[in-house]
C-alpha cells in the first residue's frame, strides 16, 4: 500500500515539475480548460439563486411549501357561526405552529385628497413568515401589536407616497372612515407590486374584525367568509387535507361547504424551471472544454516527441510501460485540475459577487443559498475526465516507442 501510494505521489509530482518546464506550451490550452470548468460551474451556481429568487417570490404568492388553503361556508352562502373556535381546536389537535386567517375586504381611508376605498387584508402574525413578507421600512406584526388601543396597519408604498413618506419613527397615523371612525398607526411599509397602482394595507385579524365585523349575511358580504391558511410539514400535508376536511365538515354539519386543498408552488410544479438554460450553456462549455482537450492532446503530442530519448533512457533503465503510461497521462490531467482549480475559485468570486447577486435576485430573495459544493465538484470533475482523455493519446504512443529507437533518436 505504501509502495502504491509512493509511486502515486511521485508521478504526480513528476507530472507537475514537466508541466512547470513546458508551462509556456500549455498555457492556452489550459485557459480554455479554465474558462469552461468556470463556466459549468458559474452555470449551476447561478442556477441555485435563480431557483431561490423564483421560489421565494412563488411563496409570497400562495406560501410556502407546504402551505394549505381551507376554506368554509354555508350552503346558502353565509359565514359558518362558530368557525374561529373550530379553527382554534384544529390548530392544538394537529400542533400546527404557522397559521393564518385571511380577511380580504376594503376600509375607507382619509387622504389629504379625499376619501379612498383601499383594499384591506386581515391576517395574524405568523403570515407574514408564511409569505416571506418584506417590508421597506418598520417591522411585521408581533404578537405585542394584538393589545395596541389603535390598530396597526402595513401599508404599501403607493399609500405611503399619498401620506407623503412619513418617517415610521414619529409613529404617523391614518385615519380609517366607517361606522366608527378609527385612527391607526402605520408600523410598516412594504413595497408595491410593479402591476399595483392603488394603495393597499394589511391588518390584524381581530383588529380588523372590530372594527368591521363580519357579515354573516350573503347579500351583504363583499368578499365573502375568511379563509384560512396553514403551513406545514410536506410529508404529513396530504394526511392533514384528509383530516382537516374530515374534522370541519363534522363540526359544521352537512349545511356547510367545506374545501381544504393545497395552493403552494411545489403542488403544481414539478423539475428545475431553468434546466433547459442549464443544458444550454452546459453545453457550449463543454464544447470549450472539447477544444481545450484537443489543443492539449496536440501539445502534449509535439512535447512527447521532443522526449522521445529521455523515455527510452527511463526504459532502459527498468521503468515499466504502466510507469511510462501513468506518467505521461499523469502530466495532462495534473495541468487541467490545476486549471479547474482556478475556473471553480472564479466561479465562487463571481456567484457570490454582490452585484451578480442583486442582478439575479432582482431584490426577490432574502436568504441567499450559499454556493453549491456540486457545482465545485462538477468543475473539478470535468477538468480531471478532460485531462485523462487529453492525456490518453499520448500516454499510448509513449508505451509504443521501442526502447532502441528512442535512444537513438
Amino acid at each position: 500500500m505504501k509502495r502504491v501510494a509512493s509511486n502515486l505521489v511521485g508521478a504526480v509530482i513528476e507530472a507537475w515539475q514537466e508541466v512547470r518546464i513546458h508551462k509556456t506550451r500549455v498555457m492556452l490550452s489550459l485557459i480554455g480548460v479554465a474558462v469552461a470548468v468556470c463556466a459549468i460551474t458559474t452555470v449551476v451556481g447561478l442556477g441555485a439563486v435563480a431557483q431561490q429568487a423564483t421560489i421565494e417570490q412563488s411563496e409570497r404568492s400562495g406560501g410556502r411549501a407546504a402551505s394549505l388553503y381551507l376554506s368554509a361556508s354555508m350552503n346558502d352562502g353565509s359565514t359558518p357561526i362558530g368557525m374561529p373556535e373550530i379553527w382554534r381546536t384544529a390548530l392544538d389537535r394537529y400542533q400546527i405552529e404557522y397559521a393564518s386567517r385571511v380577511v380580504n375586504t376594503s376600509q375607507t381611508v382619509q387622504f389629504a385628497d379625499g376619501a379612498v376605498p383601499v383594499q384591506t387584508i386581515g391576517v395574524d402574525p405568523p403570515y407574514g413568515t408564511m409569505h416571506r413578507v418584506t417590508l421597506e421600512e418598520g417591522t411585521w406584526f408581533t404578537d405585542a401589536d394584538q393589545n395596541r388601543l389603535a390598530p396597526a396597519v402595513l401599508i404599501n408604498s403607493i399609500f405611503w407616497d399619498r401620506l407623503g413618506r412619513p418617517d415610521l419613527r414619529t409613529h404617523p397615523t391614518t385615519t380609517l372612515v366607517g361606522e366608527r371612525t378609527t385612527t391607526a398607526v402605520v408600523t410598516g411599509v412594504y413595497p408595491s407590486l410593479s402591476w399595483e397602482t392603488e394603495p393597499a394595507m394589511y391588518m390584524l385579524a381581530d383588529a380588523l374584525t372590530a372594527i368591521s365585523p363580519v357579515v354573516t349575511d350573503p347579500n351583504l358580504q363583499q368578499f365573502g367568509p375568511p379563509a384560512y391558511e396553514l403551513w406545514v410539514p410536506i410529508d404529513v400535508s396530504e394526511q392533514l387535507v384528509t383530516a382537516l376536511q374530515r374534522d370541519v365538515q363534522g363540526a359544521l354539519g352537512s349545511d356547510a361547504f367545506v374545501q381544504v386543498n393545497r395552493q403552494d408552488y411545489a403542488a403544481y410544479q414539478n423539475g428545475d424551471p431553468y434546466l433547459s438554460l442549464k443544458l444550454t450553456v452546459g453545453a457550449i462549455a463543454g464544447l470549450v472544454l472539447l477544444l481545450g482537450a484537443l489543443g492539449l492532446v496536440n501539445i502534449a503530442l509535439v512535447t512527447l516527441k521532443q522526449r522521445i530519448r529521455e523515455i527510452g533512457i527511463r526504459r532502459s533503465f527498468g521503468a515499466t510501460a504502466g510507469r511510462v503510461f501513468f506518467a505521461v497521462m499523469m502530466e495532462s490531467v495534473v495541468a487541467t485540475v490545476v486549471a479547474g482549480i482556478v475556473g471553480v475559485i472564479a466561479a465562487v468570486l463571481i456567484v457570490k459577487s454582490p452585484l451578480v447577486e442583486d442582478f439575479i435576485s432582482q431584490g426577490q430573495v432574502t436568504d441567499f443559498p450559499p454556493f453549491p459544493v456540486e457545482a465545485a465538484i462538477l468543475g473539478l470533475v470535468c477538468a480531471t475526465v478532460v485531462g485523462a482523455l487529453a492525456g490518453l493519446i499520448p500516454a499510448l504512443v509513449a508505451v509504443r516507442v521501442k526502447v532502441i529507437d528512442a535512444i537513438r533518436y
